[in-house]
């Protein structure tokens, strides 16, 4: 079961209904249940391959995702939302790795603080709109400055990640430069360890870092309006 930018998600009469997506910590998530109940009108749970489904009387909607799997672990409690929020509040221990162009932040966390952490700058430029040789020359220098950016962070990745156990990665900001990084042999041990949903992230300062550390032990929260 288991970014926060508006989405549009078509409704079948054709109207969009706006989605929006934020994270709710473990023992927070009874009363986030509470109030959109009380916003909304009565409530129908569901539980789905993909979350806990809840569905309104007015026609608002609201998948809830844990932030793991229970891996063996399921969470306690008589109904859906309360096991969803109990396998949140588990201490389990994640790594992150978060990369822009314009920088990158490593941590590792649990319950939402972060034991370890490390952030940089870095660039990569934007895509040019320059044709011919002009941007053949310009697709080679910023390949060659988003491979210098991957070794850079990967490094500084493995150095966060030694000194920690943990036991899944989170990557976040831009999905193909992540991927790059985990791909380097810098972070081989961690090769194996199973990959949490990606986070949307802006440049990862520490700010941000903090708050991705937070929301990656939260359950993420899709609520799509109900039809105008």
């Amino acid at each position: 079961m288991a970014g926060n930018c508006p989405e549009r998600a078509q409704q079948a009469h054709g109207r969009a209904a706006s989605t929006r997506t934020t994270f709710v910590s473990g023992p927070r998530l009874a009363g986030w249940v509470g109030r959109f109940a009380a916003s909304h009108g009565d409530l129908g749970t569901e539980d789905h391959d993909d979350g806990v489904r809840l569905t309104a009387a007015d026609g608002a909607t609201a998948l809830l995702q844990a932030p793991w799997p229970d891996d063996g672990r399921p969470g306690r409690g008589s109904g859906l939302v309360e096991r969803l929020a109990s396998l949140a509040c588990q201490p389990r221990t994640v790594g992150l790795l978060l990369v822009r162009r314009g920088g990158y932040g490593v941590a590792v966390a649990s319950e939402g603080t972060i034991l370890a952490a490390k952030t940089g700058s870095k660039y990569v430029q934007s895509r040019s709109a320059a044709g011919g040789q002009s941007q053949q020359r310009f697709a080679r220098r910023r390949a060659n400055q988003a491979d210098a950016m991957a070794e850079a962070v990967a490094e500084q990745a493995r150095l966060v990640f030694a000194g920690q156990t943990f036991e899944y990665i989170v990557p976040g900001g831009d999905r193909a430069l992540a991927d790059d990084v985990l791909a380097l042999p810098a972070l081989k041990p961690w090769a194996g360890l199973p990959r949490l949903a990606y986070l949307d992230v802006p440049d990862p300062r520490a700010a941000v870092v903090k708050k991705a550390a937070a929301d990656a032990c939260a359950v993420r929260v899709t609520v799509t309006d109900p039809p105008a």
